[in-house]
């Protein structure tokens, strides 16, 4: 799975492996080379899930029309009879 790109990889898939690495690497009994490429692929991952997690943060915002202050957004619109 490390292989794969980080932004092809689902959100909760990403979560799921994130969590594994964090497991492996808390239990302290892998050789220092094995740690860092599991320390730089977990690096990979939460980089790319808070990117997915941005985006969907800025789709809700959209959805419901605020800004990211908790504005209103407006914009003009066009009325039937109006071009």
């Amino acid at each position: 799975m490390s292989e794969e790109a980080p932004k092809e990889i689902a959100f909760e898939d990403a979560v799921k492996r994130l969590s594994e690495i964090v497991q492996k690497l808390e239990r302290g009994d892998l050789p220092l080379e094995e740690s860092l490429l599991l320390f730089e692929e977990g690096v990979r991952l939460s980089r790319a899930s808070q990117e997915k997690l941005d985006a969907a943060q800025k789709r809700v915002e959209e959805l419901l029309g605020f800004d990211r202050d908790g504005r209103p957004r407006t914009q003009p619109f066009e009325t039937r009879g109006e071009r």
